[in-house]
C-alpha cells in the first residue's frame, strides 16, 4: 500500500551537553502528504536536521509522536524501524556516505544487499544490476560505473547518494543539506533532479536546506526557529 501521509504530532526533543540540557525542539507538528516537495528552513541550531532524523526514524523523541498513516512508528521494535528505513524511507545526507572502497555501482546496490539475506541477493543480483544501471543511468552517472568515491566530483558524489536511496524505491525520499557541499551550479543542478523525481514519480521529498533559493524550489516550506515552527505555507 503507498504511504500517503507521514506526521510528526508534538515534538520535543532534548540533548545534552555536559551538565546542560539543551532543548532542540519544543513541540513540532509538521504533515506531509503524499507527493509533497517539503523545504525545512531555518538558521544553524534551529532544530531542522533534527526534525528530518525524527521523521525517518534515525532518532526518537522525547515526547511527541512520528505517525505513518495513522499508525504510530516511532515506538516500534528496532527491527521493525529498521525495515521501514529500508523499504519506505531514502536518505540523502551532506556528506554523502559512499564506501570509499566500493565501485559507484556497488555503493548504489548496497541497499537491495542490506534488505535481503546473501543468498537472496545473489539469487536476484542480475536484476538488482540492471536496476541499478537503470538509475545511475537516470541520474547521468552511467559513464562512472565503476569509478570509486575518490574519483569522483562532489556533484557526482551526490548523484551516487541520490541513486542509493532510490534503488530500494521508496516512498518518502528525507534529504538533509544535499547542495551544501557543492558549488552554485552543481547545487542547482541537484535540486533540478529532485524537483524532477518529485514531479515525475511522484516522489514525497522532505529537504533540509539553509539556502532560500533552493527551498523556492519546493512545494512549501516549514520555518524553524529555537526549535519552535515559525512559519509554514506555499513556497514564493
Amino acid at each position: 500500500m503507498p504511504v500517503t501521509q507521514l506526521t510528526a504530532v508534538a515534538i520535543e526533543k532534548s540533548y545534552r551537553k555536559g551538565q546542560h540540557h539543551v532543548p532542540v525542539l519544543q513541540g513540532v507538528e509538521v504533515r506531509v502528504q503524499r507527493g509533497d516537495f517539503m523545504a525545512i528552513v531555518g538558521q544553524s541550531g534551529s532544530g531542522k536536521s533534527t526534525l528530518l532524523h525524527l521523521m525517518g526514524l534515525l532518532d526518537t523523541p522525547d515526547v511527541g509522536e512520528i505517525l505513518l498513516d495513522g499508525r504510530r512508528i516511532d515506538d516500534l521494535p528496532a527491527s521493525a524501524r529498521n525495515e521501514l528505513r529500508n523499504r519506505v524511507f531514502g536518505f540523502i545526507f551532506q556528506s554523502y556516505h559512499l564506501l570509499p572502497e566500493l565501485s559507484l555501482l556497488e555503493n548504489v546496490l548496497t541497499p537491495l544487499m542490506i534488505r535481503n539475506s546473501l543468498w537472496g541477493y545473489w539469487k536476484q543480483r542480475k536484476a538488482c544490476v540492471e536496476s541499478a544501471r537503470e538509475i545511475i543511468a537516470r541520474v547521468g552517472l552511467d559513464h562512472r560505473l565503476k569509478h570509486r568515491p575518490s574519483e569522483l566530483s562532489g556533484g557526482e558524489m551526490q548523484r551516487a547518494a541520490i541513486a542509493r536511496a532510490l534503488i530500494a524505491r521508496p516512498q518518502v525520499l528525507l534529504a538533509d543539506e544535499p547542495t551544501g557541499n557543492l558549488d552554485t551550479r552543481t547545487g542547482e543542478e541537484i535540486t533540478d533532479l529532485l524537483a524532477s523525481l518529485n514531479e515525475q514519480n511522484q516522489l514525497t521529498i522532505i529537504m533540509v536546506t539553509h539556502d532560500e533559493k533552493v527551498a523556492k524550489l519546493a512545494h512549501r516550506t516549514v520555518r524553524l526557529s529555537e526549535g519552535r515552527i515559525e512559519a509554514a505555507g506555499e513556497a514564493a
